[in-house]
């Protein structure tokens, strides 16, 4: 098999994909970038420094030996959780919506947790690979990282941000799946963790009515549900063809974070069903074309790090197209290459930067 093609299919779909992103981000933020900043093309002009930084880094993970990150996993995570507890200092951490999840940097923002989900990831590669042979332990081949998935997840959760806690563990678990975890040693720990999910959930009146307008977003369409509403209207109204490329009227300041956490919701609406159609192909052909390359990775670390990488990349528009559609409850992850956010699209490319690079050598 010529995995030389598979990477070059692999790269010319992110390549779309971040093509589609850019011409969607000035689409969804121009108006609103006029009426507040006075510059119609600030969000873009941002999102093109973005992805020349990303494109930066991702080139550099591609052509490292990324054997080398293994010597580098703990530092990278000790400093992550240096990170996220220097964020928790007041005057220090940039708080939004009563979380408190960036570092302010001149004109530009810093989300340590995207920094905090590469460098578990990375972590939990290179324990499973030193601990492969003891993996049908509990006691040393599943607790320890599980102990340390868990510190960094609660450290997520004091900001507090629970979807990115959920994704992270899901991300964790996966990676657990496919290293040889026992099944019966997850299940335990997952069912252990239903009774205080529920109490996270529930005893959080935001989250509580998260909930509550997930199940009937029309129960308070002035409150709660109306960014869910609005999604939902710019879907319906997009049709099978969409309204036409710009000709969207739910981003003209009716749909909260429409060229974030809901740009979903705007390619719906302009390009219509086969617009989205054609966004959700072109992630199941980065699935198998990243698979292919995972599964023939010439060792245990190479495949369960880019397993890793795939799941969080793949679980992040899975949840992001489901809280457009009303699947899931509201949650602000962004959509994979596409969605506005320089930190997550950064990360993304460097994701993708390492896969190519597991890639390069796959046994044939």
């Amino acid at each position: 098999m010529d995995f030389r093609q598979t990477r070059i299919n692999l790269a010319a779909v992110v390549f779309i994909l971040i093509c589609v992103g850019i011409v969607m981000i000035y689409s969804a933020s121009a108006i609103y970038a006029y009426e507040n900043l006075g510059d119609s093309a600030y969000y873009l002009k941002r999102h093109l420094f973005y992805v020349f930084v990303g494109l930066l880094f991702g080139f550099l993970a591609m052509n490292i030996e990324y054997e080398r990150l293994r010597k580098i996993a703990k530092p990278l995570l000790i400093i992550s959780a240096v990170l996220l507890l220097i964020l928790l200092v007041p005057g220090i951490g940039r708080a939004v919506g009563g979380a408190r999840r960036w570092f302010r940097i001149g004109a530009f923002s810093f989300q340590p947790s995207e920094f905090a989900k590469f460098a578990i990831i990375l972590y939990l590669a290179d324990f499973l690979a030193r601990k492969r042979s003891c993996l049908h332990s509990f006691v040393i081949g599943f607790f320890p990282a599980l102990a340390v998935l868990g510190v960094i997840a609660g450290l997520i959760l004091i900001q507090p941000d629970l979807g990115t806690v959920l994704a992270i563990f899901a991300v964790g678990f996966i990676m657990f799946f496919i290293a040889g975890i026992k099944i019966t040693h997850m299940v335990s720990v997952f069912l252990s963790t239903l009774p205080i999910l529920y109490v996270l959930i529930f005893s959080v009146p935001y989250r509580r009515n998260r909930i509550l307008s997930f199940l009937n977003p029309w129960s308070d369409p002035q409150g709660t549900g109306f960014q869910i509403i609005q999604s939902l209207v710019a879907l319906g109204s997009g049709g099978l063809c969409g309204a036409g490329l710009g000709q969207g009227k739910q981003k003209l300041l009716y749909l909260p974070a429409s060229y974030t956490d809901f740009i979903f919701s705007i390619i719906g609406e302009e390009l219509g069903f086969l617009g989205t159609t054609a966004i959700i192909i072109l992630f199941v052909v980065f699935l198998i074309q990243a698979t292919k390359i995972s599964l023939k990775a010439n060792d245990f670390f190479g495949q369960i790090l880019s397993f890793g990488l795939i799941s969080c990349l793949v679980i992040e528009a899975i949840v992001n197209m489901g809280v457009t559609t009303s699947l899931f409850p509201t949650k602000g992850l962004p959509f994979p290459f596409i969605s506005y956010g320089g930190t997550s699209l950064i990360f993304n490319m460097v994701y993708v930067g390492i896969i190519l690079n597991i890639g390069k050598n796959n046994k044939q």
